[in-house]
């Protein structure tokens, strides 16, 4: 028997969890003015809505609930989002209405089912909803879990997602699955105790690679926890006289220090507090100047992180 044609509204009661990947325009839209948005798609829903804490560029959605109520919250927000286009579109010339598109996170172990033999699943629900759906490829970073792109009109996504359901209530996750955490925009470093902690969510995480470099760009025993009348940043105060230094790295290294899109350099500036200016390459020059300006402690940790990355690239023990 086809569970999908089961009775519209009641469909298939059992309680489940479903989970979206929002960007924050798209959360802070559900959210609405003082959280009343969300609070009358939970109580006219009757499904637990929650949203991620954090400030990050990504957030999860994720509504709980028995199915009838899950499909009536998804349903509001897909009509939101459609609003938010029509409003958006009010003083555009497009001639064309882009569709509603929603992002779910899905177990990468029920991807397959999703898909079918040969994508014949897939294929199935595109045609008999009109929606468009989409498994990602790879999975989400750090996780066991995929994107799966729906987007068409608000009633379309509606109908696909109920389909989507049944899949994954007819084929359980296999193993355990490690949830998708988005990551902040970028992640807050703390220096307590002589040791250094990335906040992860609520939580402050001790880092061990980090608690090294702050330790030898400081190069004194480990100090004061914060809060105590001595400096807790020897030489990271701010009436430390700043200072400037300087490297030259050879042309064919530079890439490993910038990275991609300036993301090592920028990761360094993070981690060190320390500004850098990587000058331009002088014509017939094999070489590039690096300006580091800062304390003489954020000095030497940036100049230790650069070093690092040098003796990786060198070594070959990939990035650090």
């Amino acid at each position: 028997m086809d569970q999908t044609k089961v009775q519209p509204e009641g469909g298939l009661n059992v309680t489940l969890t479903i989970r979206l990947l929002m960007h924050g325009k798209e959360v802070g839209s559900i959210i609405g003015k003082k959280g009343e948005t969300v609070k009358k798609m939970r109580e006219e829903s009757g499904a637990r809505i929650n949203i991620s804490e954090g400030n990050c560029p990504e957030r999860i959605v994720t509504i709980t609930g028995p199915t009838d109520t899950i499909f009536k919250a998804f349903a509001m927000i897909a009509y939101k989002f459609e609003e938010d286009i029509i409003n958006s579109m009010s003083n555009s010339p497009a001639p064309s209405q882009p569709p509603v598109t929603l992002r779910l996170v899905v177990p990468a172990s029920q991807c397959g089912s999703l898909i079918g033999k040969g994508g014949s699943k897939i294929k199935d629900m595109r045609e008999s909803t009109g929606a468009q759906v989409q498994v990602a490829g790879d999975m989400l970073p750090n996780s066991t879990e995929r994107a799966v792109t729906i987007s068409g009109t608000p009633e379309a996504c509606v109908q696909c997602v109920r389909q989507i359901c049944v899949v994954m209530l007819e084929s359980p996750p296999k193993g355990a699955t490690i949830p998708y955490r988005p990551k902040p925009a970028s992640t807050p470093v703390i220096f307590s105790g002589g040791q250094a902690y990335t906040i992860q969510g609520q939580y402050a995480v001790p880092h061990p690679d980090l608690t090294k470099l702050h330790q030898l760009a400081l190069q004194t025993p480990p100090f004061t926890p914060v809060g105590q009348s001595t400096p807790a940043f020897p030489g990271l105060d701010a009436g430390a006289p700043a200072s400037t230094h300087e490297l030259t790295i050879p042309n064919d290294l530079i890439g490993c220090i910038i990275g991609r899109q300036g993301s090592k350099i920028n990761e360094i500036r993070q981690m060190s507090g320390a500004q850098i200016k990587i000058a331009n390459a002088l014509e017939g020059s094999s070489e590039r100047q690096i300006t580091i300006t800062g304390s003489p402690a954020n000095i030497s940790l940036a100049q230790y992180l650069i070093n690092a990355r040098l003796t990786s690239e060198v070594t070959g023990m990939g990035s650090l």
